[in-house]
């Protein structure tokens, strides 16, 4: 894998992951009644930074819970390791509530399918929305996400790799050239 470009760097994160919250808090006329699902692994940070700016610009904070998908993949079979099952963790209840799934990059959109899976298993919200840090285009499914960081235009032949400081020490996303 070879390094190509930087995307987005520390600023640059903060102040779309800040647009994110606005939009957020603009499309559902407030926070009432919203909630924040980060799909692991990155998504999981990106959530957590989204309820702490929205809190910053409402006052309200908004409870974030974690979705592990492993298990919703269709492509599970095509992976060479073990699952590391942990599903959803949530101490909130998803009934009635605006899910606003979030994740770090969307490609496919399996990703997605997965998660929503999940949550549908889990309870019915009255809505499904979904924040990206960014999206790089090639759907394969009929997915469009409601907020997003940036529109990245990608060969099928690049990674986008997100890094975030809680996990990676490091705040950017780049891409590498496969």
């Amino acid at each position: 894998m070879e390094f190509k470009a930087k995307l987005l760097d520390d600023k640059a994160i903060d102040r779309s992951l800040t647009r994110l919250a606005h939009e957020i808090i603009e499309k559902n006329k407030g926070t009432e009644s919203l909630v924040l699902i980060g799909i692991k692994s990155r998504g999981i940070p990106i959530a957590q930074r989204i309820s702490q700016r929205i809190k910053a610009i409402e006052g309200t904070e908004l409870p974030v819970g974690e979705l592990d998908i492993t298990l919703y993949r269709d492509d599970l079979s095509l992976k060479s390791y073990e699952p590391d099952v942990k599903g959803l963790k949530v101490d909130f209840e998803i009934d009635g509530k605006v899910v606003i799934l979030v994740d770090d990059v969307i490609y496919t959109g399996r990703t997605v399918r997965a998660a929503m899976d999940a949550i549908i298993d889990y309870g019915r919200p009255s809505a499904i929305q979904l924040a990206v840090l960014v999206d790089r285009g090639h759907r394969e499914l009929p997915i469009r996400p409601d907020f997003v960081g940036k529109n990245v235009p990608t060969s099928s032949k690049e990674i986008v790799k997100g890094k975030l400081e809680e996990m990676d020490g490091v705040n950017e996303v780049s891409i590498y050239q496969k």
